[in-house]
């Protein structure tokens, strides 16, 4: 799939302008004290600039060149970096690695297991792996949870939105929260 960077920030802006919410990841990420964060999948780094802004160390990583080249305009300072995550060994550990925005969707089909795989050998001892998507697009929680496991990470917690709702067990969403 290809993206357009540029295109895909705009509906995150239109959406804060019109006065909501577009920061609950980084709201949810923060309730776990991280001071260093990987945002895999970072698209065009809305959620790593705005843990940037609240003081966190970030770094992000994205598949897609044109996303970077949106993130990289608008977060100058954070380091960001091209990478496919099945293979991906920047080489340091994070308190917490964030998958936010569907990204384990937008893998290529069968290699869910290693994008879980590279994002876990990035969480450091205690650490988290925090993850949101959406249901129903055949990939579940059951598989998602058996490839933590696998990646050495146990579930800690589920929710159906980043604002911590409760999990009704079927719900079309899930935020889940993994440790090391």
């Amino acid at each position: 799939m290809t993206w357009d960077g540029d295109s895909y920030q705009q509906r995150f802006d239109v959406l804060a302008s019109q006065g909501q919410d577009v920061h609950g990841e980084a709201a949810f990420v923060m309730s776990l004290s991280p001071a260093r964060v990987l945002d895999a999948g970072c698209g065009t780094g809305r959620v790593a600039i705005e843990l940037a802004r609240r003081g966190v160390v970030v770094v992000g990583v994205d598949y897609d060149p044109s996303m970077l080249s949106t993130a990289r305009r608008q977060g100058p300072g954070i380091t960001w970096a091209l990478s496919d995550l099945c293979a991906l060994d920047l080489g340091r550990t994070f308190d917490v690695v964030v998958m936010a925005g569907n990204v384990v969707l937008f893998a290529a089909p069968g290699t869910q297991s290693d994008v879980v795989a590279g994002c876990a050998r990035h969480v450091v001892g205690g650490g988290a792996l925090v993850a949101g998507f959406q249901l129903g697009r055949g990939y579940d929680v059951a598989t998602y949870d058996e490839h933590c496991r696998q990646a050495g990470l146990s579930l800690v917690g589920r929710w159906s939105t980043w604002e911590r709702d409760a999990w009704p067990g079927d719900g079309s969403y899930a935020v889940s929260l993994h440790r090391r």
